[in-house]
């Protein structure tokens, strides 16, 4: 039932809404510019980090978005919907191959599932 014209509206005023709520697990662990590091771990399988960054130390540079399943769990079929964020990380080129020639800010960009990250110092 809308009010008349004349009688004031005694529902509360229209406010949109300005921030979103996350639940808990969707807010990304990482924010561009957070030094990370991706883990050392050697499982039996296919996995999508390549050995040769694993123990690397780089920095966070994006959050894709949405979140997405772990593609890793997924092709074994054990994902059950569970979601995390990828995030493009920046790794040295000096940091990967040792006596590199060529400029000192040369990075290889690569996108890395959360549960490959760590926390690094540096």
């Amino acid at each position: 039932m809308h009010p008349s014209p004349s009688e004031p509206d005694p529902r509360p005023p229209f406010r949109p809404v300005t921030s979103v709520v996350l639940a808990l697990g969707e807010a990304p662990a990482f924010r561009p510019g957070d030094p990370v590091r991706i883990g050392v771990r050697f499982p039996v399988g296919h996995y999508r980090v390549p050995r040769y960054i694993r123990g690397c130390d780089g920095v966070v540079e994006s959050v894709i978005t949405p979140m997405a399943v772990n593609n890793e769990i997924e092709g074994f079929g054990h994902n059950a919907g569970s979601k995390g964020h990828y995030y493009r990380v920046a790794i040295p080129l000096t940091a990967l191959w040792p006596g590199y020639a060529g400029s000192p800010a040369d990075n290889l960009r690569i996108e890395v599932f959360e549960t490959w990250l760590e926390r690094s110092s540096t």
